[in-house]
Protein backbone atom coordinates (compact mmCIF):
# COMPACT_ATOMS: atom_id res chain seq x y z
CA UNK A 1 0.00 0.00 0.00
CA UNK A 2 2.67 2.45 0.86
CA UNK A 3 4.28 1.74 -2.24
CA UNK A 4 1.70 2.65 -4.43
CA UNK A 5 0.59 5.59 -2.39
CA UNK A 6 4.26 7.04 -3.12
CA UNK A 7 3.78 5.87 -6.80
CA UNK A 8 1.01 7.62 -7.48
CA UNK A 9 1.85 10.91 -5.90
CA UNK A 10 5.56 10.40 -8.01
CA UNK A 11 3.53 9.89 -11.37
CA UNK A 12 0.90 13.15 -10.47
CA UNK A 13 3.97 15.17 -9.88
CA UNK A 14 5.99 13.77 -13.10
CA UNK A 15 2.66 14.54 -15.35
CA UNK A 16 2.22 18.03 -13.37
CA UNK A 17 5.94 19.16 -14.38
CA UNK A 18 5.52 17.61 -17.87
CA UNK A 19 2.33 18.61 -18.62
CA UNK A 20 1.18 21.86 -16.71
CA UNK A 21 2.92 24.18 -18.03
CA UNK A 22 5.78 26.67 -17.02
CA UNK A 23 5.22 28.45 -13.49
CA UNK A 24 2.88 26.04 -12.43
CA UNK A 25 2.54 24.72 -8.53
CA UNK A 26 1.36 21.40 -7.71
CA UNK A 27 -0.09 20.19 -4.36
CA UNK A 28 0.11 17.07 -2.83
CA UNK A 29 -2.30 16.00 0.42
CA UNK A 30 -2.22 12.77 2.16
CA UNK A 31 -5.49 12.07 4.12
CA UNK A 32 -5.50 9.28 6.64
CA UNK A 33 -8.75 7.85 7.39
CA UNK A 34 -9.68 5.14 10.05
CA UNK A 35 -10.59 2.90 6.81
CA UNK A 36 -8.96 4.79 3.59
CA UNK A 37 -6.56 6.91 2.83
CA UNK A 38 -7.08 9.18 0.31
CA UNK A 39 -3.99 10.70 -1.80
CA UNK A 40 -4.80 14.12 -3.83
CA UNK A 41 -2.58 16.03 -6.10
CA UNK A 42 -3.29 18.94 -8.10
CA UNK A 43 -1.45 21.65 -10.02
CA UNK A 44 -2.57 25.14 -11.08
CA UNK A 45 -0.84 25.07 -14.49
CA UNK A 46 -2.69 25.57 -18.25
CA UNK A 47 -1.94 22.39 -19.54
CA UNK A 48 -1.11 21.41 -23.05
CA UNK A 49 -2.18 19.86 -25.83
CA UNK A 50 -1.51 16.01 -25.31
CA UNK A 51 -1.16 16.36 -21.54
CA UNK A 52 -2.54 14.01 -19.34
CA UNK A 53 -6.16 15.56 -19.82
CA UNK A 54 -6.23 15.23 -23.71
CA UNK A 55 -8.48 12.13 -23.17
CA UNK A 56 -9.91 10.66 -20.13
CA UNK A 57 -7.39 8.02 -18.64
CA UNK A 58 -4.98 8.19 -21.39
CA UNK A 59 -1.03 8.32 -21.03
CA UNK A 60 1.05 4.97 -19.59
CA UNK A 61 1.44 7.01 -16.26
CA UNK A 62 -2.60 7.35 -15.59
CA UNK A 63 -2.78 3.60 -16.63
CA UNK A 64 -0.46 2.35 -14.11
CA UNK A 65 -1.89 4.29 -11.52
CA UNK A 66 -5.09 3.27 -12.45
CA UNK A 67 -4.00 -0.78 -12.15
CA UNK A 68 -2.00 0.05 -8.87
CA UNK A 69 -5.39 1.25 -7.27
CA UNK A 70 -7.31 -1.53 -8.51
CA UNK A 71 -4.60 -3.72 -6.65
CA UNK A 72 -5.79 -2.48 -3.30
CA UNK A 73 -9.82 -2.23 -4.52
CA UNK A 74 -9.66 1.69 -4.79
CA UNK A 75 -10.26 4.04 -7.00
CA UNK A 76 -8.91 6.37 -8.98
CA UNK A 77 -10.16 9.92 -10.14
CA UNK A 78 -8.31 12.15 -12.46
CA UNK A 79 -8.89 15.31 -14.70
CA UNK A 80 -9.04 18.70 -15.64
CA UNK A 81 -10.25 21.12 -12.77
CA UNK A 82 -12.54 23.41 -12.86
CA UNK A 83 -11.18 26.25 -14.34
CA UNK A 84 -7.29 25.80 -14.40
CA UNK A 85 -5.40 22.45 -13.27
CA UNK A 86 -5.29 19.15 -13.45
CA UNK A 87 -5.87 16.60 -10.61
CA UNK A 88 -5.53 13.09 -9.73
CA UNK A 89 -7.41 11.29 -6.41
CA UNK A 90 -6.95 7.94 -5.21
CA UNK A 91 -8.86 6.02 -2.46
CA UNK A 92 -7.66 3.50 -1.29
CA UNK A 93 -9.70 1.25 1.11
CA UNK A 94 -6.71 0.17 4.71
CA UNK A 95 -6.73 -3.79 5.01
CA UNK A 96 -8.29 -4.93 7.79
CA UNK A 97 -5.10 -6.21 9.80
CA UNK A 98 -3.04 -3.32 8.69
CA UNK A 99 -4.80 -0.38 10.24
CA UNK A 100 -3.87 3.28 9.21
CA UNK A 101 -0.16 3.75 7.44
CA UNK A 102 1.03 6.44 9.98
Amino acid sequence: MQLTVFRIVQEALTNARKHAGSGARARVRLTYGDHETVVDVRDDGEGRAGGPGSAPGSGYGLIGMRERVALHGGSLRTGRCEGRGYQVTARLPLPKEEGALR
